[in-house]
């Protein structure tokens, strides 16, 4: 009999819930370790009641099979943690919060997901005081895949060798079983702006870019209070306190400071990005801004116009990044790409480009220069894309759930 395909979920609050739906959907797992450090509830069928539904994507049953679907889950030993879903066993651990105490050796783990959002420094060792990412690898995993960016207080420090920021459909590939057991899958924004970046930089006609920016307009996290809360000591940002139903809030991302990490050659462009919170549940829009030198036609007409750049994305949607990057002419609003299958959805309506002209001095070389005229105009394009992306699901945890998928694999 074939050993039964184990995956460690470290916290079940929304990446950690919408990654074991995920995976139930799927073959790649017939069994799940899931950690959630603490009671919940009054018994395990608390735990099976919180599983079984969802406020943004509905009932599990119906996520995974539709109308037809039939809930089929249930406590089969209160005492030892066990749940039956849909033929597979999910284990079910309440005591340890650090990841050195979690059980995963005796329970048959070797690759986690760690989705609580507290353990994300690659560099603190795995006894640290209040936990560190590494303790998981001290209770027996092999492999770490973590559902947000790193953030080590050594701030200027490189990563260690053993670990990776990785975006599936990016960089992926570089992933390395002999030598990778910490890998970040980024954050959702990071996910869809690479995909969104990605077919530009691959293109002769948009791969020198001049500048570049983006804003994504995000929905509500967890990390927001529902009402006004008291600012913790040494909070610089008040409005992250604010509440997070009637507002738009004004915030920081780290979305282009990441992108460079995975894609490298973003880093000789002055990228900038930033983020405002919106009151919905999931589904962001990226707002991508990039400025780049464009070529006079003879017929007066410049070569990156509107039609180019959609031209770009529709050959990358049915390309290389079919089933990564979806293009529409659609109208759509945010509801409409809830639990959208893509890592970002380019809206080829909104796409817009301007070209304005800017006057270089050109110091002349020869007398022959100097007679004629020494300054050049040079066509400047800026083109603004939109590109939505399911923060929650559609974008970023099924790109987690390839990623964990791949490791898995070369274990």
């Amino acid at each position: 009999m074939a050993a039964q395909r184990t995956l460690g979920i470290n916290g079940i609050g929304r990446i950690g819930k919408l990654t074991l739906w995920h995976h139930l959907g799927r073959d790649d797992f017939d069994r799940f370790v899931v950690n959630t450090g603490r009671q919940v509830g009054t018994s395990l069928e608390s735990v099976v009641q919180y599983l079984s539904k969802d406020s943004t994507y509905g009932p599990l049953h119906r996520f995974l099979f539709g109308r037809s679907g039939v809930r089929d889950m249930s406590v089969l030993d209160e005492d030892r943690g066990l749940i039956s879903a849909y033929g597979k066993e999910i284990v079910i651990l309440r005591e340890a919060r650090n990841p050195k105490d979690i059980p995963w050796r005796e329970n048959g783990v070797s690759l986690v997901v760690e989705a609580t959002g507290t353990f994300r420094d690659p560099h603190a060792e795995a006894d640290a005081p209040r936990g560190a990412l590494r303790g998981h690898l001290a209770a027996g995993a092999s492999v770490v895949v973590q559902s947000s960016p790193f953030k080590s207080k050594q701030k200027t420090a490189p990563l260690p060798p053993d670990a990776a920021i990785l975006v599936h459909g990016i960089n992926d590939y570089e992933f390395d079983p002999a030598r990778h057991t910490l890998v970040s899958a980024a954050s959702c924004t990071t996910t869809a702006l690479a995909h969104m970046i990605r077919p530009l930089l691959d293109r002769d006609l948009t791969k020198d870019m001049i500048t570049a920016g983006m804003s994504t307009i995000h929905a509500v996290t967890n990390s927001q209070p529902v009402l006004d809360s008291v600012p913790k000591a040494g909070a610089t940002d008040l409005r992250k306190t604010r509440g997070a139903i009637g507002n738009l809030v004004l915030t920081s991302t780290n979305a282009a400071a990441a992108l460079e990490q995975v894609m490298p050659e973003i880093g000789t462009i002055g990228f900038m990005g930033d983020s405002v919170r919106v009151p919905t549940q999931s589904v962001s829009l990226i707002i991508l801004n990039v400025t780049f030198q464009s070529e006079t036609l003879p017929d007066g007409s410049v070569s990156v116009e509107r039609d180019a750049i959609n031209a770009i994305y529709k050959d990358a949607a049915t390309g290389e990044a079919r089933g990564l990057l979806k293009y529409t002419d659609e109208q759509n609003v945010s509801v409409d790409m809830l639990g959208e299958d893509a890592a970002v959805v380019i809206e080829g309506s909104e796409t817009h480009t301007r070209t304005g002209f800017m006057n270089l001095h050109v110091p002349p070389r020869t007398p022959e220069e100097a007679a004629a005229a020494d300054t050049v105009r040079v066509p400047l394009t800026h083109v603004k894309v939109f590109g939505w992306y399911d923060n929650e699901m559609g974008s970023y945890t099924y790109r987690l759930g390839e990623l964990t998928i791949r490791a898995a694999r070369s274990m």
